[in-house]
């Protein structure tokens, strides 16, 4: 993460003027610099000029031909660093906080839950927008950023160790939140303790003596995480000893009350998405508002407003179904909740719930055991089971009565057209891209 020193002047006396960066010549526009950065099936330097025709002022590039067409050209010897360069010099500029966040499932919800309660009380508190969590996506988020906000959120993900520790480089934060570990990602990672040990970076960040001081915090129901933050400096969350602590409340249905500090109830809630799940993702921001001086009713307010519209955990009411859509994205550990929480929000229900599993991805070596254990998991919960995905099939074998397996989601999307489900309740969860959310017109 270093660019050379009189280029990264050039790039960021450049920047100060332009009117935002991008690496995608759909959104180059007047003003803007281009980062012409390469991927497996494309490689941006061939867009350099088509950028620049669009408006940009300037296109960063490492391929020396090109560099040479143009004098808004600037050759670098690495467009991904010199990227990250640049956004780790403009954060080094700022003096708010900045929240570093990650965890194997529920970062994308918490992090635009957090971002609902801080804007009450902090107007100018950015986010990372949608899911750029990665080594791009990260670098992108900083420089959106105004140096005169008020705090900054930034949505770290990993598929692999180390990765974590270079966005911490790079993003520098002065607080930070590891939600939880759980089985995602796993081929990269190597199984559940490399997801500890590579969500452990976080936390080995603020062991660094420059970081002494700052503040983690910690949900106190997770053992593994108190455990790999007992050096640090840590505010504690989530259970009735640490407050807040939110439940589901005594008198209605649906509804939750939290607990703050010396036993003051707060309620009820109603929020938009549901499932135990979220209410540790409700939490999270709780704590995290109230240690910045979020009051409580500002705090339940943000909760209840937040509406998700991302395909995670949304109930949907069509014309003759209500689905629960959490098509996002899946791995071992929250496919296991959501279909927990499904499973209890039948109580009621006159027929059987219908759950649909999409495949899901980057699990390696663990990916038949896991998606075996899931479609047990869902029998087991005497819900109606469909599968897409070739590896869901796999599992299911050919002779499972109690199991209808698609390879592909046109092949289920005719089969679902058959069906005559009415009034039914019905769990779509799968990997993003087995694309679930494709049969809701079916349903």
């Amino acid at each position: 993460m270093d660019a050379t020193n009189s280029i990264l002047t050039q790039i960021d006396s450049a920047f100060q003027k332009s009117s935002g960066v991008t690496t995608d010549t759909r959104m180059a526009e007047q003003g803007k610099l281009f980062f012409a950065l390469k991927g497996e099936r494309f490689d941006g330097n061939e867009f350099a000029l088509q950028a620049l025709s669009a408006g940009c002022i300037l296109a960063i590039v490492d391929d020396p031909i090109i560099a040479e067409q143009s004098d808004l050209c600037l050759e670098v010897p690495d467009v991904l660093i010199a990227l990250q360069s640049l956004a780790h010099l403009h954060r080094s500029r700022w003096k708010f906080p900045v929240i570093g966040l990650t965890g194997s499932n529920g970062k994308t919800t918490t992090k635009e839950l957090l971002h609902a309660v801080l804007k009450t009380t902090f107007s100018k508190t950015f986010a990372t927008r949608g899911n750029l969590n990665n080594h791009i996506g990260v670098p992108l988020t900083l420089l959106e950023i105004p140096e005169d906000a008020d705090m900054a959120i930034v949505e770290m993900g990993a598929n692999a160790q180390g990765e974590i520790a270079e966005l911490a480089k790079i993003a520098e934060p002065t607080h930070g939140v590891i939600l939880n570990i759980g089985e995602a990602h796993l081929e990269g990672f190597g199984g559940i303790q490399g997801v500890l040990k590579g969500k452990r970076e976080l936390f080995r960040y603020f062991e660094q003596p420059h970081s002494r001081g700052v503040e983690v915090f910690v949900h106190a129901g997770q053992p593994d995480l108190i455990e790999i933050s007992n050096s640090l400096k840590r505010t504690l969350y989530g259970t009735t000893e640490h407050p807040p602590f939110i439940q589901e409340s005594k008198s209605q249905d649906h509804e939750l009350t939290w607990q703050g500090h010396e036993n003051q109830i707060w309620g009820p809630l109603k929020p938009k998405i549901t499932g135990q799940h979220n209410h540790e993702n409700m939490m999270t921001a709780v704590a995290i508002g109230r240690y910045f001086g979020v009051s409580p009713s500002a705090c339940s307010l943000a909760i209840e407003s937040y509406n998700p519209n991302n395909n995670r955990s949304q109930w949907h009411q069509t014309e003759r179904n209500l689905l629960l859509l959490d098509a996002y994205n899946a791995n071992p550990s929250s496919m296991s909740t959501a279909l927990r929480h499904f499973a209890s929000t039948l109580e009621t229900a006159e027929t059987p719930g219908i759950c649909i599993l999409g495949d899901m991805g980057e699990l390696g070596v663990f990916a038949t055991e896991a998606h075996e254990r899931l479609l047990h998991a869902a029998v087991d919960l005497n819900l109606v089971v469909w599968t897409v995905g070739p590896l869901f099939a796999t599992a299911a074998g050919e002779n499972n009565q109690n199991v209808r397996a698609f390879q592909d989601i046109e092949s289920a999307r005719i089969a679902i057209s058959q069906e005559t489900w009415n009034e039914r309740h019905v769990l779509l969860k799968g990997s993003r891209s087995i694309g679930l959310e494709r049969l809701v017109n079916e349903l």
